[in-house]
């Protein structure tokens, strides 16, 4: 089995699992996470390549982190995790990428993400539950962060935070690409339950 596949299979297992967990039939989650019906008995299936606002949409339906959609059990008191070893759950049309390295436990979960973005190329991002902040480190490059509608420029060596519950963009900027470490600060209770 390729690692696309048991990743595929965690996924649908994972999506399964959350939906029943919630008490949720698949026309319900469907309708509340405005994905397919169609979709989600293929992903559920192991089937299909679900892009990243879906996987975003379930997980905010579901109360649960994205990670939680994607990870297996856990191995071992401590992870190590190499960025060849995990997919990207978003590509950029210019070659930027956004890859979730890992969620850390406990009641109040936090994403770690590694993005690239290359000069002009965005990521438009719909609010998140509340409670949801976000913290962006630029470590090469820079970007402008939209929160809102509104611009924050953002440069090597500084970082932003921002509560996710409201529209965002990440955009990259200047002539070189930007690279960025992003947090997601998840809220406790069910959001973290799984």
């Amino acid at each position: 089995m390729t690692e696309t596949e048991a990743a595929l299979r965690t996924l649908a297992h994972n999506v399964r699992s959350a939906r029943t967990r919630a008490g949720l039939s698949l026309d319900e989650l469907g309708r509340r996470a405005k994905v397919s019906k169609g979709a989600l008995v293929g992903l559920e299936k192991a089937q299909g390549n679900p892009n990243f606002a879906t996987l975003v949409r379930l997980a905010d339906t579901l109360g649960i982190s994205v990670s939680v959609l994607m990870e297996g059990p856990a191995e071992g008191r401590v992870r190590v995790v190499s960025v060849s070893t995990v997919m990207p759950l978003w590509a950029g049309e210019r070659g930027g990428e956004a890859r979730l390295m890992l969620t850390t436990s406990g009641p109040a979960p936090v994403e770690v993400w590694r993005w690239r973005l290359e000069p002009g190329e965005e990521y438009p991002s719909h609010p998140h539950q509340a409670g949801v902040v976000e913290t962006v480190s630029v470590t090469a490059g820079r970007m402008v962060l939209v929160v809102d509608g509104a611009e924050h420029p953002v440069t090597a060596g500084q970082t932003a935070t921002f509560e996710g519950d409201v529209a965002h963009t990440y955009r990259g900027e200047g002539d070189e690409t930007c690279h960025l470490i992003m947090t997601v600060h998840l809220p406790p209770g069910p959001a973290s339950a799984a």
